[in-house]
Parts: C-alpha cells; sequence; structure tokens
C-alpha cells in the first residue's frame, strides 16, 4: 500500500505550487472584486434579518391587540349612544 505521508507531501506542495502561481493571484484578485462588490450592496447578515423578524412579528401582534381594543372600544361605545 501506499504511504498516506506521500499523498499529504504531495498535496501541500501542489497547494504550494499553487498559491505561488498566477492561480494565486486570480484567487486573490476575485476575492477582492466580489468583497468590493458585496460591500457596496444594501447587505444584511442573516442574524440582523432574523433579529428584525422577530420585532415585525410582536409589532404585528401588538397592532393585532390594539385594533381589537379600539374595536371594542368602538362598539362599547356605540351602545353607549342608543
Amino acid at each position: 500500500m501506499l504511504n498516506p505521508k506521500i499523498f499529504e507531501e504531495v498535496s501541500s506542495r501542489i497547494a504550494a505550487a499553487m498559491a505561488a502561481s498566477p492561480v494565486g493571484d486570480v484567487e486573490k484578485n476575485a476575492r477582492a472584486l466580489l468583497a468590493s462588490f458585496f460591500a457596496k450592496l444594501d447587505l444584511v447578515t442573516r442574524e440582523e434579518f432574523d433579529v428584525q423578524r422577530e420585532v415585525l412579528s410582536r409589532t404585528s401582534a401588538k397592532l393585532a391587540a390594539l385594533e381589537q381594543r379600539v374595536a371594542e372600544l368602538e362598539a362599547a361605545r356605540a351602545g353607549e349612544q342608543k
């Protein structure tokens, strides 16, 4: 059987060669380009999105409760005026 250390050595040499080659430069430039592109977009993190979704959910529940309370008060007032 082949020695696993040989595979590790070959893999590390290939990785080092790729990093030193123009492919490594292209990857770095592509990453920088994508980072610049995403920085210009108005994006939020998943965590920020989830927080805002929870705030909206609570606000919607409070609004529904207030709408129900207003309807009850209007009904009570209409009953008093008759």
